[in-house]
């Protein structure tokens, strides 16, 4: 266990140092909420009604509304309270264990003696046996100043923290006003019940059925393969969506020219195709679709190429003498690359001739498909 505070037990004028930890804790199975199609977390967001921006933990205070006036309190306001940085625990009162009313009972603490020696910690728990009582105490814990009984359990002090009275409820059901008549005969059969059922209580003997079958339910699930993996549960962190789609779209151009880079002989069309696809994208604003169709014009192109043959290098021919600087400039260049004979953009007519004139079949099937899927020329710059 880890201590959540530490303090000093003040009884009359002997301190007792203690470490304080939670003597309770909640066996529920935690679950969270998830998109029923496909199973990603649903994450809520801490967002503010004035300038729609999502406010980071660090940046949100505390406040009171009254009478349509809303008052800020900062977290260094709230900690200055005289109270909030009282560390003591002061025993006001001894009274009958009995007085104590159970529905005030709110949360159960484990004290463990703090210092070298723990003959004050001995002492308080001697005198709570030998007088049989239980030590009223107040103390300040979370922001909040609480009631608490000091009473021992297993030769450990226990600190129960307990409701204010103006916490607890008044009953007030008219139904109970109502006469009601009970003849002797009913209290009898009642009675005998009662006894029928008596039995010493053993906290043990009693389980957690909705606990127990929903975790039957999970470990079932498991068996049969009906899970997730974890993380792709998880999406993009509130305030970082625009990151995630530059990571997306870098990502899926990656993808397209690895899978073009992965026959030799389809490495230049692998990387043409790649290229395209990022200009698409750069050019147009486009988001992770301009991925695709880059695939789509760069595979058209290799099939094109090899069905038409002489169509493609007319419509190629064509093509490279109507249209503008960019798509000329791109012919021109791969034109280059075999023959030689391209050499600055003064030449591009002529260049774009002789390619078509000398078998180019990447740049006539580039040039065919373009033409074919649609693909707008660039103007040059």
């Amino acid at each position: 266990m880890r201590a959540i505070w530490k303090g000093a037990i003040a009884f009359g004028l002997v301190n007792v140092p203690v470490k304080v930890y939670s003597a309770t804790e909640d066996h529920d199975i935690s679950l969270h909420q998830v998109h029923n199609a496909d199973g990603g977390r649903i994450r809520y967001q801490r967002r503010c009604e004035v300038c729609s921006q999502v406010i980071d933990y660090s940046d949100i205070e505390k406040a009171y509304e009254e009478d349509g006036r809303t008052v800020v309190l900062s977290k260094d306001e709230l900690k200055a309270i005289p109270a909030e940085n009282n560390h003591e625990i002061e025993v006001v009162q001894f009274v009958p264990s009995e007085q104590l009313e159970p529905m005030m009972f709110e949360k159960s603490y484990y004290l463990e003696p703090d210092s070298k020696t723990p003959k004050a910690y001995v002492l308080l728990r001697s005198a709570l046996e030998d007088t049989d009582r239980v030590a009223i105490v107040q103390f300040a814990l979370r922001e909040k100043t609480r009631l608490g009984a000091l009473r021992i359990k297993d030769d450990v002090l226990v600190l129960q923290s307990l409701l204010w009275p103006d916490e607890v409820r008044e009953a007030k059901f008219p139904s109970l006003d109502a006469s009601v008549k009970i003849s002797p005969q009913e209290r009898d059969m009642s009675a005998a019940l009662v006894e029928s059922m008596a039995a010493d209580f053993d906290p043990a003997s009693f389980t957690d059925d909705y606990q127990v079958q929903l975790r039957q339910l999970i470990e079932a699930k498991l068996e049969q393969g009906e899970s997730l993996d974890t993380e792709e549960t998880f999406g993009v962190e509130a305030g970082e969506g625009s990151k995630g789609e530059v990571i997306d779209l870098m990502e899926a151009l990656k993808r397209s020219l690895d899978r073009k880079r992965g026959g030799g002989s389809d490495a230049a069309a692998g990387r043409a195709g790649g290229e395209a696809g990022g200009d698409s994208g750069s050019e147009a604003g486009e988001d992770e679709a301009a991925a695709k169709p880059a695939r789509k014009r760069s595979t058209a192109a290799k099939t094109s190429a090899e069905k038409t043959g002489t169509t493609a290098r007319s419509a190629a021919a064509k093509s490279t003498g109507t249209q503008s600087g960019a798509a000329t400039s791109g012919t021109a260049k791969s034109g280059a690359a075999k023959s030689g004979t391209a050499k600055s953009t003064p030449a591009k007519s002529a260049a774009a001739k002789s390619t078509a004139a000398k078998s180019a079949e990447k740049p006539a099937a580039k040039a065919s498909t373009s033409k074919a899927t649609g693909t707008r020329a660039r103007k040059p710059a």
